[in-house]
């Protein structure tokens, strides 16, 4: 990988052989700039008279004087906008705490890895490590003002990009999943989690939400006249379902682009907590008497409850990544993925395991009843145009006995 020369890395244990060890391993996964500490305090130190942070910290979680915890608290004071990989002898269930804990923080985490770490196990999250176009990503913790993402809305900076779900007993192409992002003129690729919370607390909610959309419905279409049948699920905040007339909205877009909405699911989510849910409720329930499909997305990691099940017609559960990556090794997310799988059962809802990362997820998916999955072993969201080439590279890949991705 070219761009492993420029990429800064630091590796922090205070075991001098685990130390080594790790920085052989990142030399020989071809990574040039990799720099070492034995201690929180003294990596902090170097990075302060530095004034050049790195782009990875490879960080153990258990070190005398400053623990990772302490460690993390710190980056977080200096605004830390790289990435970190855990390392620690600690159980599973520590190590996915921490992740959440740095999470919280805004502090990305590519993954975590159980001492002795294994360098194939390493690589394949370098490997996922893919900055676009041979940049790094925009700092994730960036967000935005109400005016700024107002302009986004009203000056068309906003583009949708397509994250494709295949069914698991054949591999067979069924959906994509919409994903708006934001041409930012300076910033490039915007992901959501930078600007969607703005749109939700100021009332912006609306317009972004009918505009993805509105694109979402045009593209069925046009990618249906060029061969391509998709089904299309379209998140939307409930926030957005306030307004009344949403499900006219969306009957009335569907009908001009001649798709059926049965061929559309309505993925609900839930930021933060409404208090008065009498217009979503409402608006979901017309939706459905419509014909539309019901989604809960990310059903058990927000405000998502069992109750939701009760009181809202949902045809379908989305499991959240953090119940299926991992699920092959990871006891506790293998009995909530099983637990998940087993409600929706009981309720005939359908399932959508979100996620699929690698090999080890997909087959592990597989093996259980659940019936579509997604993830960046299927595929990244991505541009409309691009959906077709990747169509044909995934009907090669089911031929050959879905291997790894590129």
């Amino acid at each position: 990988m070219s761009e492993n020369t420029e990429i800064r890395i630091l590796v922090l244990d205070d075991e001098l052989f685990m130390l080594k060890l790790h920085a052989q391993m990142l030399a020989n996964l071809g990574f040039a700039s990799v720099s070492t500490s034995q201690s929180g305090h003294d990596a902090l130190a170097r990075m302060d008279e530095e004034k050049e942070a790195p782009d990875l910290i490879l960080l153990d979680l258990s070190m005398p004087a400053m623990d990772g915890l302490e460690f993390i608290r710190r980056l977080v004071d200096r605004k830390f906008e790289g990435r970190l990989i855990l390392v620690s002898g600690e159980d599973e269930r520590v190590l996915r705490t921490v992740e959440k804990l740095a999470e919280a923080h805004h502090v990305r985490v590519l993954g975590h890895l159980s001492k002795p770490v294994q360098q194939d196990k390493l690589a394949i999250l370098l490997r996922r490590w893919r900055p676009a176009s041979g940049t790094f990503e925009i700092a994730w913790k960036k967000t935005y003002s109400e005016e700024a993402v107002r302009q986004a809305i009203e000056g068309e900076q906003l583009t949708v990009h397509y994250e494709p779900q295949v069914l698991l007993h054949n591999g067979e192409f069924t959906g994509v999943e919409a994903l708006v992002r934001w041409r930012h003129p300076k910033d490039g690729l915007v992901v959501p989690q930078q600007f969607i919370g703005v749109a939700e607390t100021t009332g912006l909610i609306h317009k972004l939400t009918r505009f993805v959309f509105a694109k979402a419905m045009a593209q069925i279409a046009a990618w249906r006249d060029a061969g391509l049948n998709s089904k299309m699920a379209v998140n939307v905040s409930i926030d957005a379902l306030s307004s009344l007339d949403f499900a006219d909205f969306a009957n009335e877009q569907a009908a001009a682009s001649g798709v059926s909405p049965k061929d559309v699911t309505i993925e609900v989510t839930e930021s933060r907590l409404m208090q008065d849910l009498r217009a979503p409720l409402e608006v979901l329930t017309r939706l459905h008497l419509m014909r539309f499909q019901l989604s809960i997305d990310d059903f058990g990691t927000g405000y998502s409850s069992l109750s939701q099940l009760q009181d809202i017609p949902f045809s379908e559960l989305k499991i959240d990544r953090s119940f299926v990556h991992r699920g092959t090794n990871d006891k506790t997310v293998k009995t909530m993925y099983n637990t998940c799988l087993g409600l929706a059962k009981q309720l005939k809802m359908s399932t959508v395991a979100e996620g699929v990362e690698d090999k080890h997820d997909w087959e592990f998916v597989r093996a259980s009843e659940c019936e579509t999955a997604q993830g960046y072993f299927v595929g990244r969201a991505m541009p409309p145009e691009a959906m077709m080439g990747w169509a044909a590279k995934w009907k090669n890949r089911s031929k050959a006995g879905f291997p790894e991705s590129d």
